[in-house]
């Protein structure tokens, strides 16, 4: 039995968890563990299997029960948009996840607390905690809560609109060419692997980004090719005119 040490963040969350050791689990960092051979735990990669499907099942019912005239390919787009890992790191710093991380040095020097797939991952991992330690209503009051509730400003903003798809379409206009994706790395169990993609214009690597597929990990490069090469803006206005 771990000290609770999540006082804070349990009435933050509106949830008191009846096995603290589960919560205390969610915020083990694989890092940690590689460090820590001799402890007796697990690191959360697990849980954020779980968590990560609990999330897209809550995420999906909701779309579809509230949005009954919109068809499969913008309902697809809107859970994307919600499920990503930017805005699933931005809700995890929202909440001060990072504080509870269990790092190792290596990645504790490296700003993994504030890095966004470790923070992504983490919410997910927490998501899978508060699923096990209570049901799944309550699990589903907390993704409504804290995830669900910012769908109107996703789309106000026009962030449900396909990374790739804008990314694509802006690089044949300017310059004439076709973006290319690379995986640069990969690590981690076949179950819960990380990707590093790159994403190329004339060879050229103009961004990285980090996901749990090699599909989220395009869709975060694209997005921020996007903003290095100042696209973003005129990426929606042009799919307004269209």
């Amino acid at each position: 039995m771990v000290v609770n040490r999540y006082t804070d963040l349990e009435k933050k969350l509106n949830i008191q968890f009846k096995n603290i050791d589960l919560l205390d689990a969610a915020f083990v960092h694989k890092s940690y563990m590689n460090e820590h051979k001799d402890k007796k735990r697990e690191h959360n990669e697990r849980l954020e299997f779980l968590g990560d499907a609990v999330l897209e099942l809550v995420v999906t019912e909701f779309l579809y029960k509230n949005y009954p005239g919109k068809g499969e390919g913008v309902l697809t787009n809107w859970r994307s948009a919600l499920v990503k890992g930017k805005h699933l790191a931005e809700i995890s710093q929202k909440l001060d996840l990072g504080l509870y991380l269990y790092l190792s040095r290596g990645e504790e020097r490296s700003g993994g607390r504030k890095k966004n797939y470790i923070l992504a991952n983490t919410l997910e991992a927490l998501i899978g905690a508060i699923y096990l330690d209570t049901d799944y209503k309550t699990a589903h009051g907390f993704i409504h809560d804290h995830i669900l509730k910012q769908l109107g400003s996703i789309l106000e903003l026009g962030l449900h609109i396909d990374a790739k798809s804008r990314f694509q379409e802006i690089s044949q206009e300017e310059v004439g060419v076709t973006p290319e994706y690379r995986l640069l790395k990969d690590d981690g169990p076949d179950h819960n692997k990380n990707f590093v993609m790159g994403a190329y214009i004339n060879n050229e690597l103009v961004a990285e980004g980090t996901g749990s597929s090699k599909q989220k990990a395009e869709q975060e490069a694209a997005t921020q090719a996007l903003k290095i090469k100042g696209w973003e803006n005129y990426e929606l206005q042009t799919k307004g005119n269209n």
